[in-house]
C-alpha cells in the first residue's frame, strides 16, 4: 500500500506551539526559539529607551497641543489647538490669564492676611460684689518746709533752688540742725526726710467707707516731688482694702492742709522750682510703683474735689505675633513684677548711674544720691535729654496684662461763707486762712 509523508515548517513567533510536532522537534529546539524571541524584545527595548533619550535631549520639540490636551488646567485645552491660534483662541486666552490673574491675587491676599496675624478685640463687663481699692498717692508740691530751712542747708541747695550763695535769701531762716555739725556728709535723702511736709501735720480728716483713718494707713514713698505718702499701698504686710460698692461715702474722703504759709520762696527757675501751690494725686494699681510727676493730676487749694473712679481690670493684649505688648516677667533689680511705670523707673536709674554715677531721691538701689551739683549739671540735663530725644535708650512696651482707672473729675469751692467761721474753729485756723 502506498503512503503518502507531508512535511511542513512553520516558523515560531515566540509561543510554544502545540502538537506533536514539538514533541518531534525536541526540547533543544524549543530552547533556542525563546533565545532568539528575546533578543529581538531587548533590541526593540534599546530603540525606545534610545528615543526616549533623544526626547529629553530636546532633539525632538515638545507638542503644546499634545499637552494642553492631557492637561487638567480648566481653559488650556480650548487656548492651545491644532491648526493656530484664531479668534476664538484670543478669547479663551484673554479669559484664561484673567481667571488665573484672579487666583493668584486671592492667594495673595490670604496669605498676607494669614501672615498679618489677625485677631479680635472683645470687651466683657462682669458684675461682682466686691472690688480692690486702688492705690492712692499724695504728694504736696513744695517739697521742703521754710521753716525747717537753715543757712547750711540754704548754702547746700542753693545749685537746686536757683540762688546765688552771694544773694540774700530775704526770709528768716531756722537755726543749724545736728547734720550740719556732724561729720557725716550731707544726704539730700535724710534733708528730704526731716524738712518735708508731714503727714500728721497735713492731714485734717480721713475718712473710710464711713470709717476713721489716719496717717498710719498711709505709706511713705520717695518721688521727684521728695516725701510723699500712699494710701492703700499693699505693703509692709498690710492687707489690700476692698470696696463693696461705689459713691460718696464708699471711698476716700480726706481734707488736707497744704501748709502754704511753708513754701519756699523762688529765687531763680531751675528743674526743681515749683510754682504752683496744691497737692499732686497719682491712682493707680498696687503692682507699680507711682510716677506722680508724670502721670498724677492737681487737687488746687481752696476746693472740694470729687474723683469719680472706674476700673477697668484686667485689660488682656495678645504678645507677638498678634500684637505688641511684653509678656515675660521683668528683668530688674529693683521691681519683681513689669509695668510701664516700673520700666521707666528702672531705665532712667540705670541712665543716671552710667552717665552721672549716682541717683535722684525717688530712684531704687544702692548708689549714691546725687548731690545739689550734680543735680544741676548733670542729672536733670541727662533725664531732660532722655524724656525729649533719646527715644531708643527706654523703650517700654505694653504690659499683656494691665489695669486702670478712668478718672472724672469735678470741684466745688470750699469754705462757703457760711461754713468759714465753723471750719476756723474745728481746726484750730483763722479765718483767713481757712478762706
Amino acid at each position: 500500500m502506498p503512503i503518502q509523508i507531508f512535511c511542513s515548517v512553520s516558523f515560531s513567533s515566540g509561543e510554544e506551539v502545540p502538537g506533536s510536532l514539538g514533541d518531534v522537534w525536541g526540547p533543544h529546539h524549543h530552547h533556542q526559539q525563546q533565545r532568539n524571541s528575546s533578543e529581538s524584545e531587548e533590541e526593540k527595548e534599546k530603540e525606545k529607551d534610545a528615543s526616549r533619550n533623544e526626547a529629553i535631549k530636546g532633539d525632538s520639540p515638545v507638542d503644546l497641543v499634545a499637552f494642553a490636551n492631557s492637561c487638567t488646567l480648566h481653559g488650556a485645552s480650548h487656548v492651545f489647538v491644532e491648526g493656530g491660534p484664531g479668534p476664538r483662541q484670543a478669547l479663551w486666552a484673554v479669559a484664561f490669564v484673567l481667571a488665573l490673574g484672579a487666583f493668584l491675587c486671592q492667594v495673595g491676599d490670604r496669605v498676607a492676611y494669614y501672615l498679618s496675624y489677625p485677631h479680635v478685640t472683645l470687651l466683657d463687663e462682669v458684675a461682682t460684689t466686691e472690688l480692690a481699692f486702688p492705690a492712692v498717692t499724695l504728694c504736696n508740691t513744695n517739697a521742703v518746709r521754710l521753716s525747717q530751712l537753715s543757712y547750711p542747708d540754704l548754702l547746700y541747695l542753693a545749685p537746686m533752688l536757683g540762688l546765688d550763695e552771694s544773694d540774700d535769701p530775704g526770709v528768716p531762716l531756722a537755726p543749724p540742725g545736728p547734720e550740719a555739725f556732724s561729720e557725716e556728709p550731707f544726704n539730700l535723702h535724710r534733708f528730704y526726710n526731716r524738712s518735708c511736709h508731714r503727714l500728721e501735720d497735713m492731714l485734717l480728716y480721713c475718712s473710710y467707707r464711713g470709717g476713721p483713718c489716719g496717717p498710719h494707713n498711709f505709706s511713705v514713698v520717695f518721688t521727684r516731688y521728695g516725701k510723699c505718702y500712699t494710701f492703700n499701698s499693699g505693703r509692709d504686710g498690710r492687707p489690700r482694702l476692698k470696696t463693696m460698692k461705689g459713691g460718696t461715702g464708699n471711698g476716700l474722703e480726706i481734707m488736707l492742709d497744704i501748709q502754704q504759709d511753708e513754701y519756699l520762696p523762688v529765687w531763680g527757675e531751675t528743674d526743681e522750682t515749683s510754682f504752683e501751690a496744691g497737692i499732686k494725686v497719682q491712682i493707680h494699681s498696687q503692682d507699680e510703683p507711682p510716677f506722680i510727676d508724670q502721670l498724677g493730676f492737681g487737687v488746687a487749694p481752696g476746693f472740694q474735689t470729687f474723683v469719680a473712679c472706674q476700673e477697668q481690670r484686667q485689660l488682656i493684649y495678645l504678645p507677638p505675633p498678634w500684637g505688641t505688648c511684653k509678656a515675660v516677667t521683668m528683668d530688674s533689680d529693683f521691681f519683681d513684677s513689669y509695668s510701664i511705670t516700673a520700666c521707666r523707673i528702672d531705665c532712667e536709674t540705670r541712665y543716671l548711674v552710667e552717665n552721672c554715677n549716682c541717683r535722684m531721691v525717688h530712684m531704687p538701689g544702692d548708689a549714691p544720691y546725687c548731690t545739689p551739683e550734680q543735680y544741676k549739671e548733670c542729672a536733670d540735663p541727662a533725664l531732660d535729654f532722655l524724656v525729649e530725644k533719646d527715644q531708643e535708650y527706654c523703650v517700654c512696651e505694653m504690659p499683656c496684662n494691665l489695669t486702670r482707672y478712668g478718672k472724672e473729675l469735678s470741684m466745688v469751692k470750699i469754705p462757703s461763707k457760711a461754713s468759714a467761721k465753723y471750719l476756723a474753729k474745728k481746726f484750730n485756723k483763722s479765718e483767713q486762712y481757712i478762706g
